[in-house]
């Protein structure tokens, strides 16, 4: 009996004739709908004619989430009075529960990407919903985009809705508008709020220290719980409090021991059945809940019973190491949409609550939405699943946000490693195998040629291990966590196992690699390999950047070129070569952690990674000196190394000291005081005069060593033979000969200028600006600055005794307003030299006044 009463309370019912006249008047709409209004539960059932009078349809609803997917299923069939499998079902990876009167379907968002590139008309469904589009789920982003291209070119007919429920449905009816042209798609709005909730912030102490990748302050984690723990004393009914990950769960849990309610911990990894309890409520008379719960609970689920949401402002992204191949989460703040969407969840079934455990003048600061998940993941699932769909450069798709080209690139470059696109880009045969798999295409790979090495069934375990990390008391080791996950009766062993069954079905059915008989469970070593020796071969296949080798001095080189570091006490540490599992590095370290590693023989790591192996010889700058050997490596793991001696390649070798020069500067060739006054000379005059002088400094002169250093550069193989080149001789080379002007060197830029004395006194042009230190008596006479290239000299006036008595660029103001100064101190300390009072017209001289009276 279809629960009419619960429907009426759900305020998106008067937004339901808009959509459906929107749908019969275009094909396609944007539904805007607030947390707790019913988007996710009523529309599809009036979009399927199961409540109302509209025709019957098939619609598919996509959500982001497992979790929300079995909620969604479950609380539309409650609304009808019935039970899931019938009118309405649903489907998840390794669990499918429709029927042949199934209208509503529920799917994940990565199972409708399955389906669409297995039958990408999507025959016998007639509308599709895309749940909770403002989450930016890079599957949600792509499967809106192949459907826009099926409607535009395969069926116009099939109906296309995409649901959010913040405020950016504008950019999401503009990029349906490629569907027929005509405008952007209708936006329908619900403009009910639910039951309304009241916001308060509760600022945690000073002194909070910012979170950094999985790390968050314990400080503000006793604050959430002090939150929670004041919340329940103040309000009536549950509490769902946010935290990022299932770390801070699990610590906050225990911060709340003691407390009178059950407390429960709800993430995308907990047993079925705390879920379930979770989403069935409190018992009546039962004591009251605390649920924390990562952002699982953020959207398309009702939690029973909560009136009061304690959100801890955070939240958690991926980041992705393209160049390493290693991924990470950081934990960033919650963004203002998400916030919106969690304060949603204390609305559903009454007037709520929310406690924001931030300051509310950090409220503003917050970026609107979330990162879209295509701008900071790992793109390789993306990338194969468009090159599949015939766009291998995703530039013809209606994305929101184009994928950024560096992890493209990254993305493809693994995929041509593993044979699953050609060197245009396009999926080849076994590219599309990996894909119908639905796993990563790096699992594909080690669960396709692992099957071929090991057998079917224990490269699909393996896979299935690597697919979903196991918990951490598992331990790091994976084929010890192997052996737990077989033996073990918790939710993980449970899942693991329908997994492992489900993968093995698939790579069962997978064709064969040509000549390998994949999946006959008869390749190499198949009946003869350890567990141990299994688990590091199919790792290692997933992941070839990532198997590692032991340094002498501590710890693990990948492949891919991070250091590797293992915990303490782990049981792994004394192993020459591993296969690494899972890794993050943090911006803030140095090595990667090992969270997970299966040991492997160098035989299978040279197998596994054998497209990343490169011989040849190396010639480089290190240490101060050309370094020339032969080299085997598997990417930045050296296997063997062989000094080359004076048989290095000339040019590679001529390339290492141009880097030397470049690293450590033109010092390291022979500088006379002849050369780098000529060096300064030149410096000068591009500065004063430009071309055709040339460009002195270091970087200017590395770019022509081949001008002017050549050919005792080409002839030099070490350090040393860099010192016996004559800087000053090479130097010469670039003065502008063919147009004539090397030839005014001396007269545009002299190195020693005549002073009225006779004396020929060398310029200085060091310091940027010509200087001539001169003793003052020999400038008598002289009215006027010397120039050179046109630019007054700067004038250093010396004492007799040759210490500096004045600095002028004007001499003709230094006679007239400074000397009456100067010689009033110096002709008392120096009375046998000349001191006269009208310098302009005065007799220079080197000598005292006793020797000029004498020469004359």
């Amino acid at each position: 009996m279809i629960r009419n009463d619960a429907l009426d309370l759900l305020p998106v019912r008067h937004a339901v004739p808009e959509l459906l006249t929107a749908l019969a008047e275009r094909g396609t709409a944007v539904l805007h709908a607030p947390p707790g209004t019913g988007k996710t539960t009523l529309v599809p059932l009036a979009l399927a004619g199961l409540i109302g009078d509209g025709p019957r349809r098939r619609v598919l609803v996509a959500e982001p989430r497992r979790m929300a997917v079995r909620a969604a299923a479950r609380r539309m069939a409650w609304l009808l009075g019935e039970e899931v499998g019938g009118a309405v079902g649903f489907s998840v990876r390794g669990e499918r529960r429709v029927g042949p009167a199934t209208r509503v379907e529920v799917v994940t968002t990565g199972l409708l990407l399955q389906r669409l590139q297995r039958d990408p008309e999507l025959a016998g469904v007639d509308v599709v919903l895309l749940d909770e589009c403002h989450e930016r789920h890079l599957d949600a982003d792509t499967a809106l985009a192949f459907l826009v291209d099926v409607r535009a070119a395969l069926r116009p007919e099939l109906k296309l809705i995409a649901a959010s429920a913040t405020s950016d449905a504008e950019a999401w009816a503009e990029l349906l508008t490629v569907v027929d042209g005509g405008g952007p798609a209708p936006i329908v709005r619900s403009e009910g709020e639910g039951h309304g909730y009241e916001v308060r912030f509760a600022a945690p102490p000073a002194g909070i220290r910012p979170a950094h990748g999985t790390w968050v302050d314990p400080a503000l984690l006793r604050h959430v719980a002090a939150t929670v723990r004041l919340a329940l004393e103040r309000h009536e009914g549950d509490v769902l409090c946010f935290l990022p990950g299932t770390g801070e769960i699990a610590r906050t849990a225990g911060l709340l021991a003691g407390l009178d309610a059950e407390v429960l911990q709800l993430h995308g990894r907990a047993p079925a059945a705390v879920q379930d309890a979770v989403l069935r409520g409190t018992e009546p008379g039962g004591r009251r809940r605390v649920v924390l719960s990562t952002s699982v609970a953020e959207s398309s689920l009702t939690v029973p019973g909560v009136r009061i949401v304690v959100d801890s402002g955070l939240a958690r992204e991926p980041r992705m190491d393209h160049a390493r191949g290693l991924g990470s989460l950081a934990t960033v703040p919650v963004s203002v949409a998400a916030a919106t969407q969690r304060s949603g969840r204390s609305m559903r079934e009454a007037f709520g609550t929310v406690y924001r455990c931030w300051a509310e003048a950090e409220d503003g600061s917050r970026a609107r939405f979330p990162s879209p998940e295509i701008r900071i993941a790992d793109l390789t699932d993306f990338a194969l699943r468009v090159a599949c769909w015939g766009d291998p450069t995703a530039e013809g798709l209606a994305l929101l946000d184009a994928p950024p080209a560096g992890a493209m690139a990254a993305a493809r470059s693994v995929l041509a490693a593993v044979g699953a696109v050609d060197e245009d880009g396009r999926a080849t045969e076994r590219g599309g195998r990996l894909a119908r798999l639905g796993l990563h295409p790096r699992l594909g790979r080690a669960l396709l040629d692992g099957a071929a090495e090991v057998g079917v069934r224990r490269a699909a375990e393996v896979v299935a291990l690597l697919s979903e990390e196991p918990p951490r008391e598992y331990g790091d080791d994976l084929a010890a966590a192997w052996r737990s996950a077989r033996r073990g009766v918790d939710g993980y062993g449970a899942r693991w196992k329908a997994e492992a069954r489900r993968l093995e079905r698939s790579a069962g059915e997978a064709a064969a690699e040509p000549g390998r008989g994949a999946g006959s469970g008869t390749g190499s070593g198949a009946g003869s390999r350890g567990e141990d020796a299994v688990a590091g071969l199919v790792t290692a296949l997933a992941f070839p950047e990532r198997v590692a080798r032991a340094r002498e001095q501590g710890g693990y080189l990948m492949v891919s070129g991070s250091g590797a570091r293992l915990a303490e006490g782990s049981g792994l540490r004394s192993t020459p070569w591993l296969a690494v599992a899972v890794a993050d590095r943090t911006a803030r370290d140095a090595t990667a952690r090992v969270r997970l590693a299966a040991v492997v023989d160098e035989g299978t790591a040279r197998w596994a990674a054998d497209h990343l192996r490169a011989t040849g010889e190396e010639v480089h700058w290190e240490d101060g000196d050309v370094v020339a050997r032969s080299v085997d490596r598997l990417g930045a793991v050296e296997l063997t190394v062989r000094p080359l001696g004076s048989g290095a390649e000339p040019t590679l070798v001529r390339e290492a000291l141009l880097d030397g020069l470049r690293r450590e500067g033109l010092g390291l060739l022979r500088w006379s005081r002849d050369a780098s006054e000529l060096r300064e000379r030149l410096a000068f005059l591009y500065g004063e005069v430009g071309e055709p002088w040339p460009d002195v400094a270091d970087g200017a002169l590395v770019d022509r060593a081949g001008e002017w250093l050549e050919p005792e550069l080409s002839r030099a193989s070490r350090r040393a033979d860099l010192g016996r080149i004559d800087a000053g001789a090479a130097l010469r080379r670039l003065l502008p000969w063919a147009t004539g002007e090397a030839g005014r060197l001396d007269e545009l830029a002299p190195e020693r200028i005549e002073v009225p004395s006779g004396s020929r006194i060398r310029v200085d042009y060091g310091g940027g600006r010509p200087v001539l230190s001169v003793k003052l008596q020999e400038m008598f006479g002289l009215a006027e600055t010397p120039r050179v290239a046109g630019v007054p000299v700067l004038v250093h006036l010396l004492s007799p005794a040759g210490r500096p008595a004045a600095v002028t660029a004007d001499l003709a103001s230094f006679w007239r307003e400074g000397y009456r100064a100067v010689r009033a101190e110096l002709r008392g300390r120096y009375p046998r030299h000349p001191w006269p009072e009208d310098p302009t017209a005065a007799e220079p001289t080197r000598h005292t006044s006793a020797r000029l009276r004498r020469e004359r």
